[in-house]
Parts: C-alpha cells; structure tokens; sequence
C-alpha cells in the first residue's frame, strides 16, 4: 500500500480545524479591547462578517494554546506558585475575558506579589520588535489585554511572557497597572457593543496599510452588505447593560445566545449593513429598502415581502416583479437563492 502523499495528508488536517473553528464569541472579549478600528469590533460583536482562517492558521493558534502548558511548568520548576485555571473577569455590557492564569507568589523579585500572567507566542520578526520596543510599544493590544485582566482582577502587575517561535527564546516583561487607561479602554468595549449603530472606520482611505490587510476591507471598502443572517445582524434587537439581547419583534424579551445564532423568519437587515437607501415602512417589523429604484419590503416573508437571506442571496431579482417567482413564493413557500450558475 502506498502511502499518503504528504501534501494530500496536511490538506485533510486542515480540513479538520476548519471544520471544527469555534463560531462568533457571545462576548466582547478583553484581548480585543486595544484593536484600533471602532468598526471591525462592531462588526465583529455584532457578528455581521465571519472571519474563517485556513487550518495551518488554526494549527499556529492551537501551537500558541499548548505553549501555555509549557510556561506554567518552567514558571513552578523556579517555585512560583499559580492558578492556571483561566480566570475569568467581568466588566458588564457584553465585556468580558479570561487571564491565563495568575502567579499567586514565588517569582523572583516579586515573591510575594500576585501578578496576571499572560502568555504570547511570536515569530521571529515580531519578537525581535518586541525585544526591541516593548511590549508597549511592539504589541499594544497585548498591552491593553494585560490592563484590562489586572482592573477585573484588583491585581497591579503582570508577567508578560513571550516565546519566539523560531528559536523558543523567551522575553519577559513586569507590566504595572495603568488605571485610567485599563478604565478607558473598557469603557470604549462598552460604548461599542451597546452601539445600536455601526462606528466611522478606521480611515476612509482603502489603501491605509490597517484596512487593506483587514478581513473586512471588502464589506467597508466594496459590497457594505453582510452575509450573515442572525439575531445580532438585525435592526430588531437591542443590546443591554446587563448582556443581553432583547427583541422587539418578541415583546423586548431576552434573546438566549444559541437562538442568536440561528435567527428567525422575521429578521430584518440592520441598516448599517446593507448598501441600500432605507424607505418609510407602514410596519415596526420590516424596513423597506430601495434597490435597484425599487421598493423592497425585507421582514418575515409572504408574497410581498422578502426575507432577509434572500435579499442578501439576490437583491436584483427582489427587486425585479416577476409573476412566476411570485407564484412560486406564494403556493409553494419557494425562496430566491442565490445564482452560482456563473
């Protein structure tokens, strides 16, 4: 028997991570807090684009995961005593993370402070900035990330512990807390994920080295239209201080995280996310958009009306009357898909 060509056995590994990659987080993590664009976390939050990474990405991710494990090992081998249960810290209003862990005494020279620690793997170029700069300077959302965990956690220091990839040197850093900061960048998680509107973009400038390498360059810069149908992608919903989703369309009652995902039949497009001028509507539960010179009625779909993934699958043939789709809709609950014959 002939054995599996390497290539073909590395492409069915990634196949499985790809498969297997977690879905949108609930939350407004902590590690995104010092992200510099408004708008990739609204959009991210609000689950309006989906960013997919090829499996030799998630395999970095999961290298970066396992790394861990080693750090707590060699940080006990020198007597420092931790918790390395990720500890978890709530700010409200959807903001929330989880620490790698907390070094509860034992490191030398601080052997009986408490101190966050967080752990980050680099290649070779990003840790020799980061050798370099600082973490300050060479990896400020790490920096912020580290501010955040120490304010929920009532704990001033942090052990910043790099290992470069490449050659597994590691580079240390005692961070202290920076309270106006940490409080700062918290407050702007909030701000954003209680938005009901989508912020300004980083720049306006498709060309700005931050957009063009962004995975969502395309929706800021070309299509404005998301592809994805879910509860946070709809006009309908409302987010509240208390982490929550509420829905007008059901009485403002809390939306649980799993039903979220999915959606329902009266899904309405959030006005942010659509490319198209928004018309009066004569119903709190539909919007009426203008497509193509037409006025197209998108809520829960009957003849007239069209759900959100079909417009979203052909906003042209929504807009276009034709008697024999209209047919179709009605007698038999048929659905406008999306054309993959070209």
């Amino acid at each position: 028997m002939s054995a599996l060509p390497e290539h073909k056995l590395s492409t069915i590994i990634d196949q499985a991570h790809e498969k297997k990659a977690e879905s949108f987080r609930p939350h407004f993590g902590v590690s995104q807090l010092g992200h510099p664009c408004d708008r990739y976390l609204w959009l991210n939050f609000r689950w309006a684009i989906a960013s997919s990474f090829p499996g030799r990405m998630l395999r970095l991710f999961r290298r970066g995961h396992l790394e861990e494990e080693t750090v707590i090992a060699d940080l006990r081998a020198i007597g420092c005593a931790l918790n390395e249960r990720q500890t978890k810290v709530e700010f409200g209003s959807f903001v929330s993370g989880s620490c790698d862990g907390i070094i509860t005494g034992g490191l030398p020279g601080y052997e009986n402070k408490k101190l966050v620690l967080e752990i980050k793997t680099h290649s070779k170029k990003s840790f020799d900035e980061l050798v370099k700069k600082g973490v300050h300077l060479a990896k400020e959302q790490h920096y912020i990330q580290m501010q955040g965990y120490m304010l929920g956690l009532g704990i001033d220091r942090a052990l910043y512990y790099a290992v470069c990839k490449d050659d597994d040197r590691i580079h240390t850093e005692i961070i202290r807390l920076d309270l106006e900061l940490a409080k700062k960048y918290v407050e702007r998680g909030k701000k954003i994920a209680l938005s009901d509107y989508m912020p300004e973009p980083l720049s306006a400038d498709p060309s700005w080295y931050q957009c063009k390498m962004c995975s969502f360059h395309t929706f800021c810069f070309e299509s404005k239209l998301t592809k994805e149908v879910n509860c946070r992608t709809c006009a309908l919903v409302t987010a509240t201080t208390d982490s929550q989703f509420l829905c007008a369309r059901h009485d403002n009652a809390e939306v649980p995280v799993e039903f979220q995902r999915q959606g329902c039949e009266g899904h309405v497009l959030h006005p942010d996310l659509v490319p198209y001028e928004r018309a009066e509507s004569t119903s709190d539960f539909e919007a009426v958009y203008i497509i193509d010179g037409q006025h197209v009625r998108n809520g829960e779909p009957d003849e007239r009306v069209f759900s959100s993934k079909e417009i979203i699958a052909d906003p042209g043939a929504c807009a276009r009357p034709d008697e024999v789709v209209d047919s179709l809709r009605q007698e038999f609950n048929a659905k406008i898909i999306e054309n993959n014959s070209f």
